[in-house]
C-alpha cells in the first residue's frame, strides 16, 4: 500500500495556512532539506483546487526562466499531480488531471495501487481535514515554526473525538523550527485522575 503523507508548515498555535511574514524569515537549508526528502518520498502529489491555482501560477514559469529553482520548479512540473475540486478545471500545467469521484474512495483506491510509491499532500489544508476524519492519512509531517500566528486556518478542525498520534522522528533546527513527523495510532487506555494521583508533585 502506498503511504499518504502530509507536508505542512506551520505555527507554534497551530495555524497551517502560511503567511510569508512568519514562514520565510525560517526557511534555511534545513527545511530545504526537509522539503526535498518530503517531495522524495511520493511519485504522485495530491493537492486542492487553491493549492494547485497556486502552484501552477508560479512554478511552470520558474522552471522556464532556469534559476536555482528550477530544478525543484521541474520536478514538480514532472510529477502526476491529482487535483480536488468540485468543479471542472482546464489544466494548463502538465501531468495535472481531476480527482475522480468521492475523495476518500479516489484516495483509497491510488493507495491500493501497486504503481504507486507514495502520495505526497503538500498544503491543501481542507483535503487533509477530510483524509484525516477518514483514517487515511499515514503521516504528518510537519515542520513547526517558533511563532504564534495567531490568525489564519488551523491544521485540527473542531470535532467530536480527539486525533491519537505517535512521534515517528523529531528534528530541531538552528533556526528554532521543529520538524516533527507524527503517524496516527490507537487511543491509549482510559486513565483517571486517581491512577496518576501518586505521580503528583510532593510539594515543599
Amino acid at each position: 500500500m502506498a503511504k499518504v503523507i502530509s507536508t505542512l508548515f506551520i505555527s507554534a498555535d497551530g495555524v497551517a495556512e502560511i503567511d510569508p511574514d512568519w514562514h520565510f524569515p525560517y526557511f534555511d537549508e534545513n527545511m530545504g532539506r526537509a522539503v526535498t526528502e518530503d517531495y522524495d518520498t511520493s511519485d504522485v502529489l495530491l493537492i486542492g483546487r487553491v493549492t494547485y491555482d497556486s502552484f501552477a501560477g508560479a512554478w511552470p514559469d520558474r522552471e522556464a526562466a532556469g534559476g536555482e529553482d528550477a530544478g525543484f520548479a521541474k520536478q514538480l512540473g514532472d510529477v502526476r499531480k491529482v487535483v480536488v475540486s468540485r468543479q471542472p478545471l482546464d489544466f494548463s500545467w502538465r501531468n495535472s488531471e481531476l480527482i475522480a469521484g468521492d475523495l476518500p474512495e479516489a484516495v483509497a483506491a491510488l493507495k491500493a495501487d501497486s504503481g504507486i510509491k507514495g502520495i505526497l499532500i503538500p498544503g491543501s489544508i481542507a483535503v487533509v481535514q477530510q483524509l484525516l476524519a477518514a483514517g487515511l492519512v499515514d503521516e504528518l509531517r510537519l515542520l513547526v515554526h517558533p511563532v504564534a500566528a495567531r490568525k489564519g486556518r488551523r491544521l485540527f478542525d473542531d470535532g467530536d473525538s480527539p486525533y491519537h498520534l505517535r512521534v515517528v522522528s523529531t528534528e530541531a533546527f538552528p533556526t528554532g523550527v521543529l520538524r516533527v513527523i507524527y503517524a496516527p495510532t490507537e487511543a491509549p487506555g482510559a486513565v483517571g485522575y486517581d491512577e496518576v494521583v501518586d505521580r503528583v508533585p510532593a510539594g515543599n
